[in-house]
């Protein structure tokens, strides 16, 4: 696996000591200790913090599941790594299928806690049954209401111009014109044959024309003859962060440890499966 240096910014094989481009000593404790790296450590890591079943939550860890509304990882028969969305109408949308582990688990492992997070609010958000509480009458009522729908179509407005504006299609790789390209964050990255290397496309927009979210599924690869964009130097696995914003005040202790206070804010508490609402999520349609 390749990670990043955090001082020249260069790609290197991941256990070195020492970069060999720019000689900084390699931070190894760059990751939470707590954060899992495997689908088992997943696995774990769900259970330990309460979590209702994958049922509920819509997130199936270590398996292909094929229904519509659903957060997945599995590792294929080829040994790749999947992470996967099952939209409302039942289409999938692959989030990454490669060989890295890590870099697979992370992106379930970030959504979840998206998602733990969005229920947490929205079950703050519910009127209170005290009874101490009253509620608004009359034309007070009435106009709280009207500023809640139109905030609330204000939103849905926003929400259909990001789905029909937004055509950027998933990273992985691409068979376009007889070539081979992988998708990295912004970036193309095309596949030379002759020297088996990647480079990244300096003029790439006949590709973002051509390959977006709607018709990505007609150009995208799910497996590659030649090296692996995933071992080339141009591969961010995600486990690095730009030393630029790192705040190391916020995220490290004296002793170079991570903060375990990070992922304590994580486990589901409320006692009930029923507080956790996945069915009516409108955030079903999109890819991610």
């Amino acid at each position: 696996m390749k990670v990043k240096c955090d001082y020249c910014r260069q790609m290197i094989d991941d256990g070195l000591d020492k970069c060999p481009n720019c000689g900084a000593t390699i931070n190894k404790n760059r990751t939470s200790a707590a954060q899992p790296k495997t689908i088992e450590e997943l696995k774990k890591w769900y259970t330990d913090h309460n979590l209702p079943p994958e049922e509920t939550t819509r997130f199936f860890i270590g398996k292909n599941y094929q229904e519509p509304k659903a957060f997945g990882i599995y590792q294929a028969d080829d040994g790749d790594f999947v992470v996967y969305k099952n939209k409302a109408n039942g289409e999938r949308a692959i989030r990454y299928q490669g060989s890295d582990e890590e870099y697979a688990v992370n992106e379930l492992y970030q959504r979840l806690k998206v998602e733990i997070a969005d229920q947490k609010s929205h079950n703050q958000s519910k009127p209170s049954s005290s009874s101490g509480m009253s509620k608004p009458t009359g034309c007070c009522s009435s106009t709280v209401m009207k500023i809640c729908g139109i905030g609330f179509a204000i939103f849905m407005v926003i929400c259909m111009l990001v789905a029909i504006f937004d055509k950027t299609p998933s990273n992985g790789y691409y068979k376009y014109n007889g070539n081979d390209y992988y998708r990295q964050g912004s970036s193309w990255y095309s596949y030379d044959d002759d020297s088996d290397t990647w480079s990244q496309v300096d003029d790439d927009s006949f590709l973002n024309d051509s390959i977006n979210s709607d018709t990505q599924s007609e150009y995208q690869s799910d497996d590659f003859d030649g090296s692996s964009f995933e071992d080339s130097t141009w591969y961010d696995s995600g486990t690095s962060d730009d030393s630029s914003d790192w705040d190391s005040d916020s995220f490290w202790d004296s002793d170079d440890t991570w903060d375990s206070d990070y992922d304590s804010g994580s486990s589901w508490d409320s006692g009930s499966d029923s507080s956790w609402d996945s069915g009516s999520d409108s955030g079903w349609d999109s890819d991610w």
